[in-house]
């Protein structure tokens, strides 16, 4: 017992060896009165930030916000579809209506839930995947996957931001997010009863539609009604005025934006035993429309991601990527950089991690997504990467944001780009049967 608990001892000798340091007692005056991030900020990467880059994305547009949501996911697959929009019909900006595949995907989202507590009826209610299902923390979150995107899109169509545009519940999502999470979980355990009395699958379909049928009216009442049609009308850049009658989401997709996003493919890195280089994985009940395509990675070392996505930045093609973007990073100046923080200084201690261990023990996971737009080459080497956020314009230079390459090795998980862009080699790698990870896999972590 003597070994196992902390003697007055050892505490008094904790104490006095603090406070015999000068140097922790000056460091202490500072910290405890202040933002760590702003005592531990590295003068010289302040003071040398830049966002300059030798290739970049043309045009550039006025950066989007999400607000208070987790929408993220959405913003950046819409942003990369925004460019080719704005080339065709040479206007200066525009943005499609994240709004509307917003409610699409709770919509699906619901779904996709009861089918999976459908699935998992016969299981305890504590056992993890249950509880997983039920949590809050995976229960209708806002997050998804390019996937997931491309599967509403396939599916809904899009339409302009002018035609259904941001409400309250979209820009703030947290509280409706727990109603609906509470309606949910009682229509998940309806299901399950419903199950365990050994009802007909007729009458548990019956059951679902009404559930379903609930939150359509939930989601009307907060975000609005989608459109099935609408009118598009706005000025070019030499002002010329144009209008679009009649359009539907599926022929405004299809006829002013012809880009197949299911030519797109996702490349990860998981530097991890249980997930080896040049295998492909899915990520069990991780999805929203059930009839859609499942999420498909390809895990392949950094140096090979980077070779894929700096071909397409070069054919003036953006590149949707997730990362982890909280470590080691800036909000005001827009800046990933492992060495942006001096914390070893601040602590006297050392962070020796690696990539491998982050993920298998819960330090680091995919948690937001944004789109890249640039990259600097230096001798045809990359040393930082252009990054469009949906934070607003306030951040970073005009919302564009940079991050380091060493940045990129450690935090960076997934990009998705189009297969034009890839060696053959990984093209014929896609066909190879895939690896489920668990629910929880970090790999799954954005839709969260």
């Amino acid at each position: 017992m003597k070994e196992k608990k902390i003697s007055l001892e050892a505490i008094n000798s904790m104490r006095n060896d603090f406070y015999k340091s000068s140097k922790y007692r000056a460091l202490q005056n500072v910290v405890a009165r202040t933002d760590i991030k702003q005592v531990a900020l590295n003068w010289d990467k302040f003071a040398t930030v830049s966002h300059t880059f030798s290739d970049k994305i043309t045009p550039e547009l006025a950066a989007t916000s999400q607000s208070q949501s987790g929408r993220c996911w959405i913003f950046a697959v819409l942003n990369l579809l925004r460019i080719p929009m704005a080339e065709k019909h040479n206007i200066n900006d525009f943005e499609f209506s994240q709004s509307y595949l917003f409610f699409w995907d709770k919509f699906e989202k619901a779904n996709y839930f009861f089918e999976n507590v459908i699935d998992t009826a016969k299981e305890p209610h504590d056992s993890r995947l249950v509880m997983y299902l039920f949590d809050s923390s995976s229960l209708f979150s806002d997050g998804g996957q390019w996937h997931m995107a491309v599967n509403l899109i396939n599916k809904y169509g899009l339409v302009p931001k002018s035609v259904f545009p941001d409400n309250e519940a979209c820009l703030s999502s947290g509280q409706f997010n727990q109603i609906l999470k509470s309606k949910l979980r009682e229509q998940g355990v309806v299901l399950r009863k419903l199950v365990a009395a050994g009802s007909t699958s007729k009458k548990i379909l019956e059951a679902k539609n009404k559930m379903l049928e609930e939150i359509y009216r939930m989601l009307s009442l907060h975000m609005g009604t989608p459109p099935n049609h609408f009118n598009w009308e706005f000025y070019d850049k030499d002002k010329n005025f144009h209008s679009f009658k009649k359009l539907t989401p599926h022929t405004f997709y299809k006829k002013h934006l012809k880009v197949n996003l299911n030519d797109y493919v996702c490349l990860v890195n998981s530097p991890r035993k249980q997930t080896p280089y040049y295998k492909t994985f899915t990520v069990k009940c991780l999805g929203n429309v059930i009839e859609g395509d499942p999420i498909l990675y390809l895990n392949v070392p950094i140096e090979e991601m980077k070779s894929v996505a700096i071909k397409s930045l070069k054919a003036n093609e953006p590149v949707w990527l997730g990362c982890d973007v909280a470590k080691s990073f800036h909000h005001g100046l827009g800046v990933m950089d492992l060495n942006l923080y001096d914390l070893e200084l601040i602590y006297d201690v050392s962070f020796a991690t690696t990539k491998e261990m982050r993920m298998n023990y819960g330090e680091s996971k995919m948690t937001h997504a944004m789109l890249f737009t640039g990259v600097n080459l230096v001798d045809k080497k990359p040393n930082k990467w252009c990054v469009e956020n949906s934070w607003g314009d306030k951040p970073g230079k005009k919302g564009y944001f940079m991050m380091t390459d060493e940045w990129f090795d450690e935090y960076m998980f997934e990009i998705a780009v189009h297969k034009k862009y890839l060696p053959k080699k990984l093209i014929k790698l896609l066909s190879l049967p895939e690896i489920s990870l668990d629910p929880w896999d970090p790999l799954g972590a954005l839709a969260l």
